[in-house]
């Protein structure tokens, strides 16, 4: 369990093929010192086990099944990856629960610079779009954000100044490609509607007819 509460920026080190999968190896500073070997970090957003440990470094075997459901599949040397360890019984609560599972890859579309601040629009899959809610959470490579305006295939994000400095989000460009994983409660709520609000759209009208607000 993570809560898209970004703890640093590491970087990767390494990248070896590995059967249908690869070795991963991620610089950091912050998240690798107090890890062991079988922890859970969130790397871009990704629940990955640690199998390797040295100075400053960590490392992880990524499965075939997760570099075709994921951005993994394109990092290169040097490139820079959003990190967070598990959250630990006693911590803080800050973002929203994020379980590491990515729901779908999305695509940047447009980014608009105001006062220093970033609107990003974001491009899904459209049978994704029901899980969008407006002012809800939603976990972009890892780090937890507020959903904006939503259409039927997008949604956009906006990115305070803070957030471009301490994650990757501020260095996203057009056409970039992003792990999107959606509120585990707005999912909930629609599995429980056992499939009568699957053409629905998940907002705070819908929450409130249903009782939820």
């Amino acid at each position: 369990m993570f809560t898209g509460i970004v703890t640093e920026s590491g970087s990767v080190k390494s990248i070896k093929k590995q059967g249908d999968g690869l070795r991963l190896e991620i610089r950091s500073k912050t998240v690798a010192a107090p890890c062991r070997i079988g922890d859970s970090i969130s790397v871009n957003g990704i629940c990955l086990t640690v199998v390797s440990k040295a100075s400053g470094v960590v490392g992880f075997d990524v499965m075939a099944e997760t570099l075709l459901n994921s951005n993994l599949a394109l990092l290169k040397y040097n490139d820079g990856v959003n990190l967070e360890g598990s959250m630990r019984a006693d911590g803080t609560f800050g973002g929203h629960f994020v379980l590491g599972h990515i729901d779908c890859v999305g695509t940047i579309g447009a980014i608009k610079n105001s006062a220093g601040s970033l609107s990003i629009e974001i491009k899904i899959p459209q049978k994704f779009s029901g899980l969008v809610v407006d002012k809800g959470s939603v976990a972009v490579d890892g780090v937890s954000l507020t959903a904006g305006e939503s259409g039927k295939d997008s949604f956009k994000v906006h990115i305070i100044p803070h957030t471009m400095k301490e994650t990757t989000i501020g260095r996203l460009k057009p056409g970039g490609r992003v792990n999107v994983e959606f509120d585990i409660i707005g999912k909930y709520i629609l599995k429980s509607e056992k499939g009568k609000a699957k053409n629905e759209k998940l907002n705070e009208k819908f929450l409130s007819e249903k009782g939820f607000i």
